[in-house]
């Protein structure tokens, strides 16, 4: 079964995203957070990631950069959860592989998770 680790500080959004992928047939693992991503990713080797943008303090765009820079990790695909619709950033190096709009459809989400695993 494939992993994807979801990393929403909504609560609201991490349930709905475990409920569509889970009926999907994935194994989702949430995380409220980005505190701890790093060793996460390293503890369970997730197939995906889906990071949102904004994370208490910290920004999801500088945790996808760091994912991208780690050797161990930068083959996983990204996909960066947003409100803001501002795509620019996908074209900088460490950018994500994908990007999803909040609010999402829930089709245009499997359609994204499905694509990037293809891959």
């Amino acid at each position: 079964m494939l992993k994807i680790l979801a990393v929403d500080d909504d609560k609201a959004i991490l349930d709905v995203i475990r409920f569509i992928l889970e009926e999907e047939g994935y194994e989702v693992i949430t995380l409220a957070n980005g505190n701890n991503i790093l060793d996460m990713v390293k503890q369970i080797s997730p197939d995906l990631i889906l990071l949102d943008v904004m994370l208490g303090g910290l920004d999801g765009r500088e945790i996808c950069k760091a994912l991208k820079a780690h050797e161990q990790f930068k083959k996983i695909p990204v996909v960066i959860i947003s409100a803001s619709h501002q795509l620019s950033d996908l074209l900088l190096p460490g950018s994500p592989d994908n990007f999803l709009a909040k609010p999402f459809d829930i089709d245009h989400l499997v359609q994204i998770v499905k694509a990037q695993l293809a891959a």
